[in-house]
């Protein structure tokens, strides 16, 4: 297959790109660099070849607290890149299927997390203007297949995780900022201070298992959103305690800094809808996949950054 890939250069980007060249696929990689999606015309240049797949995976967005720092520019940045994005695929490959990421930060947190109230109640305030670009984002598809009869799929991830994460100095989702946090106190002796109380609670995805099940997913399902998640969540202190296991780190050494903002109190996704489809729907144990991490953390020396 022909296939596009927006935020090529990304965690899932990279992880994507990977998986489908193994495949055989040929692939057009879309990055910041060399497709400045927030110009209308900034993909005029791919507009004479066919596509059969569009991965749309590029965001303007970041992990902590940027989201509560930039609010009005992720706004208008999401929204040109992601109306751009369906308005090529429109215009200029309605033949192809597009497949794009929502966020978990959509779902209200007093709901069950399934997607048939992925465009009901209200995100949290700290994460709201970035929810809402996603839920325009899963509109605009809506909208376009319903008027024009084009394919889409919205897949809804859990928190990635696993080898190949960004290590340029950018804040990092939670599951990295405590290995990092955790080798750094094991091997040059620093504090480990944990945001929160430790016991807010999170569930993760290994990136390799999430492609897996996201290529299944494009295969066999048109014009479907689907979470792809663990079912399952774990406290930030049971985190910190497997992390610790593994490195070697005494656990009791952490502190915890209950000022620090943490986000969701708990975010879990319901995966009975994914599991109905997918009667083979299995993940990697926590256990496997920190361990993995881990030994990437190693031999790259990401934590040393």
């Amino acid at each position: 297959m022909k296939i596009v890939v927006t935020g090529s250069s990304g965690f899932l980007g990279t992880a994507l790109c990977s998986f489908l060249e193994a495949q055989g696929h040929e692939l057009t990689k879309l990055t910041s660099h060399n497709c400045n999606l927030r110009r209308a015309d900034s993909l005029n240049s791919y507009s004479a070849e066919k596509y059969d797949l569009l991965f749309h995976l590029a965001a303007w967005t970041q992990a902590g607290d940027f989201c509560i720092k930039h609010p009005g520019e992720q706004w208008i940045i999401n929204q040109q890149i992601n109306t751009n994005v369906l308005s090529w695929w429109t215009e200029h490959q309605p033949q192809a299927k597009l497949v794009f990421m929502g966020t978990s930060c959509v779902y209200a947190p007093d709901g069950n997390l399934r997607e048939t109230e992925y465009m009901l109640g209200e995100p949290i305030d700290s994460l709201y203007t970035y929810a809402m670009t996603k839920r325009m984002l899963y509109q605009g598809a809506r909208a376009l297949s319903k008027q024009f009869g084009l394919r889409y799929l919205c897949a809804v991830p859990s928190t990635l995780y696993g080898a190949g994460y960004h290590t340029d100095g950018r804040q990092m989702h939670f599951i990295f900022d405590l290995i990092r946090k955790i080798i750094r106190g094991k091997e040059f002796g620093e504090s480990v201070v944990l945001w929160g109380d430790g016991y807010q609670k999170r569930e993760v995805v290994l990136v390799d298992d999430f492609v897996r099940v996201l290529w299944a997913l494009t295969q066999r399902f048109d014009n479907e959103i689907f979470n792809i998640g663990a079912g399952e969540e774990y406290t930030i202190r049971t985190f910190a305690e497997n992390i610790c296991k593994i490195v070697g780190y005494p656990v009791e050494r952490i502190a915890y800094d209950t000022s620090r903002y943490v986000g969701a109190k708990s975010k879990c996704l319901n995966v009975e809808k994914i599991k109905a489809a997918l009667p083979d729907y299995t993940l990697q144990p926590l256990e496997f996949g920190l361990k993995r991490t881990i030994a990437w953390f190693y031999e790259t020396s990401a934590f040393a950054a």
